[in-house]
């Protein structure tokens, strides 16, 4: 049984706040600085990807995006792994211009030194999975696919 270090509300703010900050810039060294060097990050459009090659991935396929922070919690796994969740909109556009909102949680799992092990992002990609694969013609990752 994995037992890690708690974190409190402040430092979930914080991390939040730094995440986000990095998001919004599409800031590839502040994000991935955030992670652990075998970070990973499980995507319905992308997959699950080293975060690095996430990030990049990502950042290639926005021409902006808008955050905007709806809230944050903090937690555990059943096997005591730290977890912070944030909630937000993200406004994002595609290389067009195109836009595809939706609302997001970004669930991370923490290592014992504060940093992110694994991230979990979740939201509904209904309406963001066609516009994705039609402005960048790519075809989006599908567990039925894997």
């Amino acid at each position: 049984m994995m037992v890690s270090v708690g974190i409190d509300q402040a430092a979930a703010q914080r991390l939040a706040e730094a995440y986000l900050g990095a998001l919004g810039r599409s800031d590839l060294t502040a994000i991935t600085g955030l992670f652990s060097e075998a970070g990973l990050v499980h995507s319905p459009l992308y997959g699950p990807m080293p975060a690095a090659d996430f990030f990049a991935a990502l950042f290639g396929d926005t021409s902006e995006s808008r955050l905007t922070l709806r809230g944050v919690t903090h937690g555990s796994k059943a096997d005591g792994t730290a977890l912070v969740s944030i909630w937000f909109h993200f406004d994002w556009r595609l290389p067009s211009g195109r836009q595809a909102p939706f609302d997001v949680i970004d669930m991370l799992e923490l290592t014992d030194d504060g940093r992110i092990a694994s991230l979990h992002i979740v939201y509904d990609t209904a309406q963001v999975r066609p516009a994705f694969e039609q402005e960048t013609g790519k075809q989006s990752w599908r567990q039925d696919l894997a």
